[in-house]
């Protein structure tokens, strides 16, 4: 994990800067997957619990075990997530504290370009899903411009300066993701994209939850005034305001599904 410090520890802020862009992505993933009511689940890399909420509400499913490596995020996921049949533990995606063929539907979002070997992370998966079940995910589309805050990271970049990427962030790429799938054997791989908005009141609203973010921080702490007031000019001039003041930033995100043979 040499290539990212990235962080994810406070599960409010995450709300704000992730999980309100990942709902509406959520929403439209599990629609693309159409599942089955009554299934049994598990969320990968849950986090905060936002995806989880969203199986929850459109799936009902029968059990869901979410898990995530931050123990703040699950402290904040089950004081604010919590719904019958969801348990939430702290958890490694590439080694899953659960039997072989336990559940229906296995699912990482927005998570598996942080799993410093993403072929583990499918194959483990892969193993925990029962023959005939579903494994998919879904991840920034990062290389074309896709992650939510991507105005702010396009114009650090501009000014010499590299925030930290996903150690994995090959692995966001829709060929590469087909190709995680088919190794690991399973069948009937679908890959789509996924694009959503969202308003903000204000370039100041947007501004100020971009500077939360843990790919960016780091780097900008160390600017002095100068230089900040000219990265908000260049992000402000990148997302323009309508009459009301409002700016709507747009997000992809690339999407994969396929079956466990049987």
């Amino acid at each position: 994990m040499a290539e990212s410090t990235i962080r994810f520890e406070d599960g409010a802020v995450y709300e704000e800067m992730m999980g309100r862009w990942s709902r509406p992505v959520g929403d439209q993933f599990l629609d693309w997957l159409a599942p089955d009511l009554g299934l049994a689940w598990v969320d990968v890399g849950c986090g905060n619990g936002a995806f989880t909420r969203r199986i929850v509400a459109n799936c009902a499913p029968a059990r869901v075990d979410a898990i995530d490596p931050s123990p703040a995020q699950i402290q904040h996921a089950q004081v604010h997530a919590a719904a019958p049949g969801v348990a939430y533990r702290q958890g490694d995606a590439m080694a899953l504290p659960f039997a072989d063929g336990t559940y229906d539907v296995a699912t990482m979002a927005l998570v598996l370009f942080f799993v410093p070997q993403p072929a583990r992370g499918v194959a483990e998966m892969v193993r925990v899903v029962r023959p005939g079940g579903t494994v998919a995910a879904y991840m920034w589309d990062m290389y074309n411009g896709g992650f939510p805050w991507e105005p702010l990271v396009a114009e650090l970049r501009a000014l010499g300066h590299m925030p930290p990427r996903p150690p994995s962030v090959e692995a966001s790429r829709p060929e590469v993701m087909a190709a995680l799938w088919a190794d690991a054997g399973l069948d009937d791989i679908e890959v789509r994209g996924i694009e959503v908005t969202r308003t903000f009141e204000s370039f100041d609203a947007w501004w100020k939850i971009a500077l939360t973010s843990p790919s960016t921080a780091a780097v900008i702490q160390q600017f002095d005034a100068n230089t900040l007031a000219e990265l908000r000019s260049r992000v402000r001039d990148r997302l323009p305001t309508d009459v009301a003041g409002r700016v709507t930033p747009r997000a992809r995100a690339n999407a994969i599904k396929g079956q466990l043979p049987g």
